[in-house]
């Protein structure tokens, strides 16, 4: 099997296209991104320079969103990984992509255009695969006590699901104080995960129910 190695060059002007596909896409939809307009933004002299290094539009899109994808891990995998409990790796997990969101307004714009227009091939079992990290830190706290009895893959989904609204509500808000969001989020659900008794608003304390 023949295997294309790509030289510094070519590597350098594969990014220079997808950080122009993801502009494309977060200012003008994921349906304006024609070759023509991502030349364009990139500053290339011709489409045929696209289509040399992406053989077609959608390995061009899974390009874009996989570079995305494993931005948000890296920056969020290097927060929970400093922690030494769960339950600070959840509260990092949530803070640290939260923050990643709002540093990568645009990317993170153009990759939810990409997943609504349904340009991935996103299947259920990768969306089981994406959660299951989050899965095994709810557990790790679960068997160290610190976590109570959940559904881990329960509470995983909601963990994720209330983070992939941001970019929704950065668009209509752009104002929007995402580390106060941030910090909103890692209080509910310390609340929500948290084993034995839990403080409530006003110095009250409430036993979990069993």
């Amino acid at each position: 099997m023949q295997v294309k190695v790509l030289s510094f060059t070519g590597a350098a002007r594969r990014a220079q296209i997808i950080d122009a596909t993801l502009a494309v896409i977060a200012d003008q939809g994921y349906g304006s991104a024609s070759y023509a307009r991502i030349a364009e933004r990139a500053g290339l002299s011709s489409t045929r320079l696209v289509s040399y290094h992406f053989s077609s539009k959608a390995e061009l899109i899974s390009a874009c969103a996989s570079q995305v994808i494993s931005r948000i891990g890296e920056w969020t995998g290097a927060a929970v990984h400093a922690e030494k409990t769960a339950a600070g790796a959840l509260a990092a997990y949530i803070t640290a992509t939260v923050g990643f969101i709002d540093r990568n307004r645009a990317p993170m714009a153009a990759l939810t255009r990409i997943v609504l227009a349904g340009a991935l091939d996103y299947t259920p079992a990768d969306d089981a695969e994406a959660a299951a990290p989050l899965e095994d830190l709810l557990r790790r706290g679960q068997d160290s006590g610190e976590f109570r009895a959940f559904d881990p893959a329960v509470m995983a989904h909601a963990v994720q699901r209330s983070i992939d609204g941001l970019p929704f509500v950065l668009e209509q808000k752009p104002e929007t104080d995402c580390a106060a969001y941030a910090r909103e989020l890692a209080a509910l659900f310390e609340l929500a995960t948290r084993a034995g008794e839990s403080s409530m608003p006003g110095g009250r304390i409430w036993a979990a129910p069993t």
